[in-house]
């Protein structure tokens, strides 16, 4: 007798006892797994080409609301930088070894003065700028999404969390 994909059954031994499943069902799930996988990294977006210092600058914000920077001039994008009274290498080494401790976050690329990093959300990645400016004792931010249009607020939000946090470790 000549079985059909729907009929042919693989079985595992669970905790609970065997589970059968037929060949049907298990390339459905591996389907759908993959589906799913593929919409994962696909929110995840790649990073834009002109991220880095500029002629001693961040990259400005595009015209979406889901980017804010310190060094951006219009209200709606503007976020005050981080303040530090220590030495700036040690307010750097700081700021490095608190978003290094961030289960949110990736340092991507470490120069002098500046770090780039990825915050990671459950479906989104967005990019993250701080750069060192000696002169003024503030280092300068920046975060942006890089996909949509509106973040709901999350860049905002999660660098006033690392303010609050850089400011509870400054010694």
């Amino acid at each position: 007798m000549k079985k059909t994909v729907q009929e042919w059954h693989i079985c595992t031994v669970m905790a609970d006892g065997d589970q059968c499943r037929t060949l049907f069902q298990l390339l459905q799930r591996i389907i759908l797994m993959g589906l799913v996988s593929w919409l994962l990294a696909a929110c995840s977006g790649t990073p834009p080409n002109d991220l880095g210092v500029h002629d001693g600058r961040l990259v400005d914000c595009p015209a979406s609301p889901n980017c804010v920077s310190s060094q951006a001039d219009d209200h709606r994008h503007h976020i005050e930088p981080l303040v530090f009274s220590d030495s700036p290498e040690q307010a750097f080494a700081r700021l490095e070894k608190l978003l290094a401790e961030r289960g949110d976050t990736a340092i991507v690329t470490r120069r002098p003065g500046y770090l780039r990093v990825e915050f990671r959300t459950t479906l989104f990645v967005d990019d993250g700028e701080f750069l060192l400016d000696n002169q003024h004792h503030v280092i300068h931010v920046r975060s942006a999404s890089r996909l949509g249009y509106s973040d709901l607020g999350k860049n905002r939000s999660r660098i006033e969390q690392i303010r609050r946090e850089f400011a509870g470790v400054q010694q």
